[in-house]
């Protein structure tokens, strides 16, 4: 990395391209489809009303499904730029209940999922990979595999709760 007057400059060349704009606009489209998805196919997981467009880092919208509302815990479906990804979240509403979620998790034997290193450093408790690399070529196929994988991880992390009798 350069400083940033060099960075800048190379912003500017990198713009004058064209392909960071239209990349950057077909992947908030697409964002603000994936969103509209999971509201239209899962009211009963109430999704946020908007989305974190971020500062090309991590871009990002939050699922509520009630089981985890009640514990101040959201699911957030996330696409991480650098390293070109979908991931998906357990989070807490604040810093402090994700350290309560992540004590009980690294104290528990259930280690199917990501634990975050630091619940206090971090925006998740639990992470999972759903798509490396994702090809935007299928739209339709790659939503699939991101609505399968967060089903199935909320499912998991409801299941293991629910056991916790918390």
């Amino acid at each position: 990395m350069g400083s940033f007057p060099e960075s800048m400059n190379e912003y500017k060349r990198q713009l004058q391209k064209g392909y960071i704009q239209e990349a950057y606009q077909g992947l908030m489209e697409y964002f603000r489809d994936l969103r509209l998805h999971f509201m239209n196919e899962y009211p009963d997981y109430p999704a946020s009303s908007s989305i974190y467009y971020g500062y090309m880092d991590m871009t990002y919208f939050s699922l509520f499904p009630d089981p985890l509302k009640r514990r101040k815990l959201k699911i957030a479906i996330v696409f991480i730029h650098e390293i070109f990804r979908f991931e998906v979240w357990l989070s807490g509403s604040n810093r402090s209940i994700q350290t309560k979620y992540w004590k009980l998790l690294q104290e528990s034997d259930w280690h199917k999922y990501q634990l975050a290193s630091n619940p206090r450093a971090v925006d998740y408790v639990l992470a999972h990979v759903l798509v490396e690399d994702p090809d935007f070529r299928d739209s339709d196929s790659l939503t699939k595999q991101i609505e399968n994988g967060t089903l199935e991880f909320i499912r998991d992390v409801e299941e293991f709760l629910s056991r916790q009798g918390d």
